[in-house]
């Protein structure tokens, strides 16, 4: 099984940006911990980062090609703000977590959007890192 877990604006200043909001556990350090974690329960993982949405949808369509099996998405910002990553996931009919590392509902007020939300299967929030963790359990369960 493949997966693919992609982060959106900011993810890859983790442990830098507002460490009150999302930790001290680095971008790196949350690679690792999925990474290993993947491969303690047999799923081949990929990772995907970029600031901007076009490279995102670009990502997207390219797991379509690449005949991945389940992604797990943090678009970050783009929640609130994206059709396009919306319309990428459902051109590609790809199976979809959505992950936030913090309790997105509790916060802003714009917050309170999700585009991405519309298009997946489940939706996991204020979990930290571990809400990826659970994501790929999720999938795996989905994904015989």
């Amino acid at each position: 099984m493949k997966v693919l877990v992609i982060n959106g604006p900011n993810i890859n200043f983790l442990g830098i940006r507002e460490p009150e909001i999302y930790g001290k556990t680095t971008y790196n350090d949350m690679l690792k911990i999925i990474g290993e974690y993947a491969e303690k329960i047999d799923v081949c993982v990929s990772f995907f980062q970029s600031n901007h949405e076009g490279a995102l949808v670009d990502a997207i369509q390219n797991a379509y090609y690449d005949k991945i099996d389940g992604i797990i998405i943090n678009p970050a910002a783009y929640t609130h703000t994206s059709v396009a990553i919306l319309d990428a996931l459902k051109a590609v009919g790809i199976k979809t977590v959505e992950v936030h590392l913090s309790a997105v509902e509790k916060r802003e007020d714009f917050r309170q959007i999700s585009y991405v939300g519309k298009y997946a299967e489940k939706t996991i929030t204020g979990q930290g890192v571990n809400g990826y963790l659970q994501a790929l359990d999720y999938l795996k369960e989905q994904i015989k």
